[in-house]
């Protein structure tokens, strides 16, 4: 029996979209079929879309036997969605990508090769990104140094993105033992180890529509990252107040050395200053545990990642 690899593609409301992208894709996988012998299973995963998005997937899914859609009962988010299609994907090989072609379908040839190389783990490395500004890439760029500053052994590469390939086995190791409510799913395909290698690709502008993610959802993205792999946050207290104690011994220093020369110290402005600095230090570090504890608080309620409504096959929907 042949291999086959799983294209996994997250939804939401990607209706100006996505006949572009299936129209794009599928004569890729066809062509890869014929060149490797690898056959496919393309999995869209609509994440509780509010346009047309699921009428569209259901035409494909009655005209084309390759296609399958879950769709989930309400919104559950980008990560969610993909965690979804890796527990339903049959494939030796499973790419997971966006429905908007920044992620190049002509990659998908490339993974191929890499699998068939004996990798298990490929992560897609952004080159470029059409669309972005000053700013993003900017953003984007820190984004990995503070992680791979705060997470310990843990090293991210640069510009990976939710555009990776797992084989089955690493899958597998998903499916069964990471299965944290808060996460951040690129970073544990690149933490779970076994054979890992790159791939570069240059992100298009997108098809149609507009991206979904805004700062706030970055932002949040964000955190969950470096509260998954560090705990260095945590540690800041203790900095903190080293530092607040070295300060205190220096200005009490300058305060005997300024009274024994006759001289009264400048108090307001110090006193200010100092007040202002270290009640920022001490918000931002209690907003660090009270991140911390939004985590532990999800995980302790153990509710569901995501919610299955109906998969949809040429066969027809059934129901979850």
């Amino acid at each position: 029996m042949g291999k086959k690899i799983s294209i996994v593609v997250s939804v939401y409301n990607e209706e100006l979209g996505l006949q572009q992208f299936y129209d794009h894709t599928t004569p890729i996988l066809q062509q890869a079929h014929e060149n490797t012998g690898w056959d496919y299973e393309l999995i869209f995963v609509n994440d509780g879309s509010k346009d047309t998005s699921l009428e569209i997937l259901k035409e494909f899914a009655a005209q084309d036997e390759k296609v399958a859609v879950i769709n989930f009962a309400a919104n559950r988010g980008h990560e969610a969605a993909m965690i979804a299609g890796i527990d339903y994907a049959a494939g030796d090989g499973i790419v997971c990508m966006d429905a908007d072609l920044q992620h190049p379908p002509e990659s998908i040839p490339d993974i191929i090769k890499k699998f068939d190389e004996g990798y298990d783990v490929i992560s897609m490395i952004r080159t470029a990104r059409d669309d972005a500004g000053i700013i993003k890439r900017i953003t984007s760029a820190a984004f990995y140094k503070v992680m791979n500053a705060l997470s310990g052994k843990t090293k991210f590469e640069n510009n990976s993105s939710d555009f990776f390939a797992i084989s089955r086995r690493v899958a597998k190791v998903l499916r069964q033992d990471y299965r944290e409510r808060v996460r951040f799913l690129r970073g544990y395909v690149q933490n779970v180890g076994f054979k890992k290698t790159t791939l570069e690709f240059r992100a298009q502008a997108r098809v149609a529509g507009e991206s979904n993610y805004n700062i706030k959802s970055l932002i949040k993205l964000s955190l969950n990252a470096i509260c998954n792999f560090s705990d260095a946050p945590l540690k800041m207290g203790i900095y903190a107040g080293v530092f607040s104690i070295l300060a205190a011994i220096i200005l009490l220093i300058y305060s005997i050395v300024q009274y024994f020369l006759n001289k009264q110290p400048a108090g307001y402005s110090t006193i200010i200053v100092v007040l202002c600095v270290m009640f920022g230090v001490l918000f931002i570090i209690l907003g660090f545990i009270s991140e911390y504890l939004a985590i532990i608080f999800a995980e302790v309620k153990s509710r569901p990642i995501y919610i299955v409504d109906s998969v949809i096959t040429k066969d027809g929907e059934e129901q979850k």
